[in-house]
């Protein structure tokens, strides 16, 4: 058995160590909010904080993530940087196809909880390891400037 924190919750899991934790949260949690990209840690789907640190969860072992605080999509809306970022991504339309978007906002979650202020810089180096096939960057960029700047005045979009 394998304990983890995820989203808040203890929770006692009975995979095998090595497991990527994607797949303990999709097929042995049901959590399906984070999603299967590319296996191999290069687009960015499979974003989920790991003790507030964006990680690939394709690439994370169970084991890894044992003893240590795990937050998805599902709890991402219990952050305030979350909520704030959420509804920037509503307010700008941000999602196309939307299969990328709960990793596009795991990433610029973390971002903002670090980075209050972040220049277009900051934002494309902290977003460049999230691909969006429907090219949605410019949306993003712009949702995670004016959560910014909604922060900035208390949170509101």
């Amino acid at each position: 058995m394998i304990s983890l924190s995820i989203n808040g919750k203890k929770i006692k899991v009975k995979d095998s160590p090595d497991k990527p934790l994607l797949w303990v949260l999709r097929d042995t949690l049901g959590m399906t909010g984070t999603k299967f990209g590319c296996g191999v840690a290069l687009c960015g789907a499979c974003t989920v904080h790991l003790d507030g640190e964006p990680v690939r969860s394709c690439s994370v072992p169970l084991s890894a993530a044992a003893g240590k605080k795990v937050v998805t999509i599902e709890a991402i809306a219990a952050n305030s940087v979350g909520k704030v970022v959420q509804a920037a991504w509503v307010k700008h339309d941000v999602p196309q196809c939307g299969y990328c978007q709960s990793g596009q906002i795991m990433s610029a979650t973390a971002l903002l909880a670090k980075n209050k202020k972040p220049s277009d810089a900051d934002i494309d180096a902290a977003m460049s390891g999230n691909i969006c096939r429907c090219g949605t960057y410019n949306q993003i960029r712009a949702a995670i400037n004016d959560a910014a700047q909604a922060m900035s005045k208390g949170g509101r979009t």
